[in-house]
């Protein structure tokens, strides 16, 4: 029997260890698709429009179209990955992603290039849906955990990164080669799933339990956590869709509205790596309750200072704001690993419902804040403190094992019983 040495040992713990980052690399790029996707054009809007001769409403609805398509792609997933497994499910996806770009970059009409944005956030889910799932089928709850909170802190940088990506290609080469560069981006999605996606045989993916949505909403403990996950998320959309005004209104330039998303997206960081510390010392269900509490506090911080107090200057908004930054990225990895292990074996369609509740929960507050766009910081105070409400709401959800027992500790006024109990004191 061959025997070996300490250096051959050492080797191959490298190799693993090398694999495994391309491996996180992988399921990174994979995580923030969407996010490329959405924000590294946006520097082109001006250079597109003189393109096509388009106006801002026109160009903006690329982004409305986007924004559609990814919302509709989540549901799309899951039930194709039953059918057809993961891997060539993200083929297709991943390939729908590609020529979308590639006739985007080739598109001769603003609504062709709207038509092209809408399949190439189609395509873009199935790297959003899927990522998930394979995290959580191919290892242990505290290793996928782990892993979640190793990738998504990362997501934070894709709003910061890819504009300014997007900004250098479209001075060097024109707005034309963004797109250029997402099909390349494609291209190596695609190279790396056949590398770390392993094949899966008809029979093994059609022999898992095929659960329809509602099955999902009937756990407890997976929409609770989806709740609050889509609550949460709504709550920083509340914020970013009227912080530039915001900050218009107390005098700031451009430059400077810019600049202030960096405290948040370093604390988003800082948070999410954060609950790796805070799950080793208190476990899953501790770090949760200790960061909503956090989470509690940022919003009444954010109340006071937007809705109740009339305040000169912008930094106690701007250092609530980034500290709510934090919570969030401690909150997300814990509540998604939680939702996703409720359905281990079905976890692409989990993923894809819970998804789209959030992006729906997200642009519900979005649109909530943008009717009250007049009101400025009071609007988004307002729309912060209905998503905590929500996020109350999520956590008590989740706490009941099933539907049964939340009604069984809920009970609706009695008017019998309140009559009594008025006639008691007024006697």
């Amino acid at each position: 029997m061959l025997k070996m040495s300490n250096n051959d040992l050492i080797i191959n713990k490298k190799n693993t260890s090398i694999t495994f980052y391309l491996f996180l690399f992988y399921l990174a790029l994979m995580s923030m698709l969407g996010f490329i996707a959405t924000d590294m054009y946006l520097p082109s809007f001006k250079s597109i429009e003189g393109t096509f001769n388009a106006s801002t409403s026109e160009v903006a609805i690329s982004l409305t179209s986007f924004l559609a398509g990814l919302a509709i792609g989540q549901l799309l997933y899951g039930p194709l990955v039953h059918k057809i497994g993961k891997r060539n499910s993200l083929f297709i996806g991943l390939s729908v992603f590609m020529l979308a770009s590639a006739l985007i970059a080739l598109s001769d009409s603003m609504m062709a290039m709207n038509i092209a944005r809408f399949f190439q956030a189609i395509g873009a889910c199935s790297a959003a849906v899927i990522w998930q799932a394979i995290v959580i089928e191919q290892y242990p709850a505290d290793k996928a955990q782990n892993i979640f909170s190793n990738i998504m802190p990362l997501v934070a940088l894709s709003p910061a990164l890819a504009p300014i990506a997007g900004a250098m290609i479209l001075n060097s080469f024109g707005w034309r080669a963004v797109f250029i560069s997402l099909c390349i981006i494609a291209v190596l999605l695609i190279v790396m799933t056949s590398i770390f996606v392993p094949k899966e045989t008809v029979s093994l993916h059609k022999s898992k339990p095929n659960i329809g949505y509602q099955q999902l909403l009937a756990n407890t403990r997976y929409l609770g956590n989806v709740i609050i996950f889509g609550a949460c998320s709504g709550a920083f959309f509340a914020y970013l869709t009227l912080w530039p005004a915001v900050m218009e209104q107390y005098g700031y330039a451009a430059t400077e509205i810019g600049l202030s998303f960096i405290p948040q997206t370093i604390m988003f960081i800082v948070g999410g790596y954060s609950s790796k510390l805070l799950i080793k010392k208190w476990g899953t269900q501790v770090s949760l309750n200790c960061l909503l509490i956090f989470f509690g506090c940022c919003v009444t911080a954010i109340f006071v200072s937007s809705v109740i107090l009339d305040t000169e200057t912008i930094l106690p908004l701007l250092v609530a704001f980034s500290l709510l930054a934090g919570s969030n990225g401690g909150i997300y990895p814990i509540v998604v690993n939680n939702a996703l292990q409720q359905f281990s074996n079905n976890a692409s369609k989990a993923a894809g419902l819970q998804n789209f509740l959030q992006i729906t929960i997200a642009f519900g507050a979005s649109s909530l804040v943008a009717v009250w766009a007049s009101a400025g910081d009071n609007a988004i105070g307002w729309g912060i403190l209905a998503c905590s409400i929500l996020v109350v709401v999520g956590h008590c959800i989740k706490s009941h094992d099933s539907w049964a027992s939340i009604r069984e500790n809920f009970t609706f006024p009695d008017p019998a019983r309140l009559s009594q109990a008025f006639t008691k004191h007024d006697q």
